[in-house]
């Protein structure tokens, strides 16, 4: 056990150090959580109409009238549609903060460049035809919405990098000390937001001469489709598990350090799988973001909640029956940060093993039973990640109970998992509090 805490000190913990202050993860991260409201305010909308009780589809369209359903879905296209870019303005603004250039400038070139990137045309097949046609003057929103995510993240670290070295070289259109500030601004971010433009225009050009045609097709040909095939697997679901708990075994936020890489594959898959849901089709994708945070990650990363029940029937230690009444509020909302560093899980050999050990576990049996058909897949509702149990896993399935039944199966295997784990900590917390009662009861007598 003292091997295994000297290698997480002397070899992972520096190097997820490093990791995790990576500006650039971190501006990730940060953009992407910018998305989160706009899509839980529309999966609002998305639960709303689809609500798994009989006869309400005829009610709602007794009080709204036909094409009720259509109006009600106007607010998940305005907040899903939008997800690339939100995150091309928000990952340059916050990338901006981190050099220290105006991050405003930053995040509207971001955008720019997004645009300039993404081709005005879209296919329409008129009645009679056999192929279709492609129209110009309208921006897609399927290239705005999730398949547009990866390109969004690079364009945005590209144009700000472009835009931070110029600043930083000082090539800039300075005004004089008496013009006001956001005029000031404007013309500094003149010379850097020409040079993004022409860098994106001339690379739009160079891309459209080859058979990709876009750079929409680049990004989604060489790295989203590989890394959402592998992001999307039983194996690469686990792999990523492991990290996110080996980071957090030393201290470290694992989710928003993975989730920088990952988070955009499972939203991606997330949102194809709510197009499919709005559709009436069969939703493609078991792996998405609620499958982590809803069935994976119950109480938390390493599925805590289990531990802290564990605390609540079979604590000896006063220690550990106090933390337990003080973490199960949390945890019922997916906080679990009391119980990684008040027990402590961090740098602890006995605890880390089931804290890996839990979630490879649980993410095979959701995976393997949603495969099955035993359970249903996530049909792409965005539920924040603090929805309690039990009601995560009947919203997050569209209203299915199979999934609030694999949530209530995956906290008792976590359960029995993490129980002799603890017991072998709680025994020492006893004995250590034993020592302290002697030693206080010595000192009384002495004196």
């Amino acid at each position: 056990m003292n091997k295994l805490t000297q290698f997480l000190e002397a070899k992972v913990m520096p190097v997820a150090g490093r990791i995790a202050g990576q500006r650039h993860l971190q501006a990730l991260r940060d953009g992407l959580i910018a998305t989160m409201p706009l899509m839980i305010i529309g999966s609002l909308f998305l639960i709303i109409g689809f609500l798994p009780i009989n006869g309400y589809p005829e009610m709602m369209a007794s009080i709204f009238g036909d094409g009720w359903l259509d109006k009600l879905l106007y607010p998940v296209g305005a907040t899903f549609d939008i997800m690339a870019l939100v995150a091309a303005f928000a990952i340059a603004y916050r990338l901006a903060e981190k050099y220290h250039v105006d991050p405003l400038s930053a995040g509207i070139i971001s955008l720019v460049a997004f645009l300039l990137a993404t081709p005005y045309q879209v296919p329409f097949t008129p009645e009679g035809a056999e192929e279709a046609i492609m129209v110009g003057g309208a921006i897609p929103a399927a290239l705005t919405g999730s398949k547009g995510l990866f390109i969004a993240m690079i364009l945005a670290m590209v144009s700000t990098e472009i835009y931070r070295i110029i600043i930083q070289k000082n090539i800039v259109i300075r005004m004089p000390d008496g013009v006001p500030p956001a005029v000031s601004k404007s013309f500094v971010a003149l010379i850097p937001g020409f040079a993004v433009v022409l860098t994106i225009w001339l690379l739009r050009l160079l891309v459209e001469n080859t058979s990709f045609e876009s750079l929409h097709n680049v990004v989604t040909q060489l790295l989203q489709e590989p890394l959402s095939a592998l992001g999307g697997t039983l194996i690469g679901t686990i792999l990523a598990l492991i990290l996110v708990q080996m980071l957090w075994s030393t201290g470290l936020h694992g989710q928003t350090i993975v989730g920088g890489v990952m988070g955009p594959i499972w939203l991606g898959a997330m949102d194809a799988n709510r197009i499919a849901f709005q559709a009436g089709e069969e939703v493609p994708n078991i792996v998405t973001q609620q499958f982590i945070d809803i069935f994976v990650l119950i109480g938390g990363s390493g599925a805590t909640l289990a531990l802290v029940l564990a605390m609540l029937f079979t604590a000896k230690s006063k220690q550990m029956k106090q933390l337990g009444r003080l973490g199960i509020a949390p945890g019922l909302f997916n906080i679990n940060e009391p119980i990684i560093f008040g027990m402590p899980i961090v740098m602890n050999p006995i605890m880390i093993i089931p804290f890996i050990l839990v979630p490879i576990v649980v993410t095979t049996i959701s995976f393997l039973s949603m495969q099955a058909g035993l359970i249903a897949k996530p049909v792409g509702i965005s539920l924040p990640w603090t929805t309690p149990p039990i009601f995560g896993g009947y919203l997050a399935t569209g209203g299915h109970f199979s999934g609030a039944i694999l949530q209530l199966v995956n906290l008792a295997v976590a359960f029995f998992i993490y129980v002799p784990f603890f017991k072998m900590w709680d025994k020492q917390k006893v004995i250590e509090e034993g020592g302290m009662e002697t030693s206080g009861t010595l000192d009384k007598k002495a004196l």
